[in-house]
């Protein structure tokens, strides 16, 4: 930093300016009052000098010797004429032709003139030069005139000097007062230099200390060493420093409660200034935005139009807005955005908006909406048949005994087919419940899958599928024999049921550290892309139009799910229409 930009600097360049300001001054004035000083004395003793001379004359009147004595009397520098008349005159013989001159002009200056007049003491400073105003001083003459009489006829005496004595006096005093002023400069430059960084060391201090504390380190402290104003700003300074440390440590403490109590909030919060633009999210909000943005819209805002149409209306109405989002048709949103004010409440400063996630409340809404459509549908036919084949019975619209057995057989069936339903039904609410108790045994995989492959060997030579099994290896797994059975007996009745005439179904069994892996595969109808996610929910078909003998309950998939994850396993499905399906189940180790 420059010196002069610096408190140093200025401090000491305005003491130094200050004292010489005060020095000129003080010299200017000294300088006039020495040069008005002498001059008051010279014209002092020419007054008395030329009283004393005219008393001479007087009593020297009678016998000539006052000339004389008055010249003899009257040394150099001083000048004398003695004018007995204003024609009369008389000039000291000694002196040059140069003040002769002079004496003879001043004998012309009519004010002189008048102490012959008014008889009184006249004393003159008379210019030499043939333009007063453009002389010096120095060429000046000071004159002093006193009256006598002799034999009583009025003359005067005037006796001179010229200022020129008064430069070498000037200049030597001038000389001192530089001196002297010179030497107060410099030792004004040490004392001010010595005064300002003494007082501007504390300061330095508190300024590096400043930026210490700007920088986040407020245990720093600015040492006080004395009692003036600048220790009293030093005490502040570190008194300010520890309350700056005790606020930002609340303020922290604050914002990591506020952060905590976000980031476990199950809603999405967002907050915005008045421009719209985002101040502060949470990870359920930025769930949502990222939600909104992997939908492939085109759009050069940073939030859904929707929602920025209900800030906009939440800002210039200045009251709460509600709506319901809805993402592709998958994910649903209520937003709520109210208004955010200023600390005085007189004006809005942002917004804030809550976003609930009620995609799970609208799909359980659904499942209760098509759970009772579903089981409606799956009674209502084995119901009709009862009712309809019943009623035959009853009214004796059947003749023979075999077709009274056979109205009989199917409403026989119809009534297993019910139970099926109803029985299924409560496995899987027992299962959803946790209510489901596992028995593990150890037995060998291989001939376990076998057996089960071997049930399904009439069902599928009379559909003409051909079934195949790649096993991996015949040890010994631990598992509930009779809940993994009816996982495969699902998936491979399901593959059947689903697979043309000459298709194939494959079961494949593999092993690792961490577990077996099964999986049924076959190359039927398979599944529409917009249907897998809803394959392992209840009464899910993959015939939509539920065909009597082919469709099941569409509840098979949804106890094979819960059954896996009852083993802490994992199921999951890969289809592609008119090439084929394959669920897979992984059963981890058991521990």
């Amino acid at each position: 930093m420059r010196l002069w930009r610096s408190v140093v600097g200025k401090l000491w360049m305005t003491i130094l300016v200050l004292v010489s300001f005060v020095l000129i001054i003080l010299t200017i004035l000294l300088l006039e009052f020495f040069e008005k000083y002498h001059v008051s004395q010279i014209e002092q003793e020419l007054a008395n000098q030329a009283n004393k001379v005219s008393r001479i004359l007087e009593a020297h009147a009678g016998d000539g010797l006052g000339e004389e004595i008055v010249f003899e009397i009257v040394d150099k520098p001083l000048g004398v004429v003695i004018a007995y008349n204003e024609e009369d005159f008389r000039l000291s013989p000694d002196d040059p032709k140069q003040d002769r001159k002079s004496a003879r002009n001043l004998l012309n200056d009519q004010d002189l003139m008048k102490v012959f007049s008014n008889k009184k003491h006249i004393v003159k400073e008379i210019s030499q030069t043939e333009y007063p105003n453009k002389g010096s001083r120095y060429e000046n003459i000071i004159v002093a005139a006193a009256p006598f009489q002799i034999n009583e006829q009025n003359g005067a005496i005037f006796i001179y000097q010229s200022l020129s004595v008064l430069k070498d006096m000037t200049q030597k005093t001038t000389r001192i007062i530089l001196l002297a002023a010179g030497i107060a400069i410099i030792l004004t430059t040490f004392f001010a230099f010595f005064l300002s960084t003494k007082i501007t060391a504390p300061l330095r201090k508190m300024k590096e200390a400043a930026f210490q504390v700007s920088k986040g380190e407020f245990d720093t402290k600015v040492p006080f060493l004395s009692h003036d104003e600048i220790g009293e700003l030093a005490i502040a300074f570190n008194q300010m420093a520890k309350r700056l440390k005790i606020n930002m440590n609340v303020l922290s403490q604050e914002k990591e409660q506020l952060k905590s109590i976000l980031n476990s909030m199950a809603d999405g919060v967002m907050t915005f200034s008045k421009s719209g633009d985002i101040l502060i999210t949470n990870p359920p909000a930025e769930r949502f935005l990222q939600q909104w943005h992997n939908e492939g819209r085109n759009s050069k805002s940073s939030i859904p139009g929707e929602l920025a149409d209900l800030l906009a209306q939440a800002i210039s109405g200045e009251t709460e807005q509600t709506e319901e989002l809805n993402i592709q048709g998958r994910r649903y949103y209520v937003v709520i955005v109210s208004p955010l004010y200023t600390q005085n409440q007189q004006s809005v400063r942002g917004a804030v908006a809550v976003i609930r996630d009620m995609t799970e409340e609208r799909r359980l809404d659904k499942l209760r909406s098509d759970f009772v459509s579903n089981v409606s549908h799956e009674l209502r036919t084995p119901i009709s048949m009862l009712q309809g084949y019943s009623e035959a019975i009853i009214d004796d619209i059947v003749d023979s005994e075999e077709e009274k057995k056979e109205l009989a057989k199917i409403i026989y069936d119809e009534s297993l087919r019910i139970g099926r339903l109803v029985n299924e039904l409560l496995d899987l609410a027992k299962m959803e419940a946790g209510h489901m108790s596992l028995n593990y045994e150890n037995l060998e995989i291989g001939t376990f899958i076998q057996r089960i492959m071997h049930k399904f060997g009439g069902i599928a030579k009379e559909k003409h599928v051909k079934l195949k099994c790649q096993l991996n290896d015949n040890q010994l797994f631990s598992m509930d024999p009779d809940r993994i059975e009816q996982v495969l007996t699902n998936l491979i009745d399901n593959a059947i049921r689903h697979t043309a005439e000459n298709g194939c179904v494959t079961v494949t069994q593999t092993r690792n550290d961490h577990g077996i892996t099964i999986k049924v595969s076959d190359n039927g109808t398979g599944i529409p892309e917009e249907d897998l996610p809803f394959v392992f929910e209840r009464f899910y078909k993959a015939d939509k139009a539920r065909t009597r003998g082919k469709a099941g309950t569409g509840l098979g998939l949804a106890i094979v799910k819960n059954i896996v994850d009852a083993h802490n396993g994992e199921i999951t499905v890969q289809s592609k229409l008119e090439v084929g399906t394959t669920f897979t189940v992984f059963l981890p180790n058991t521990k």
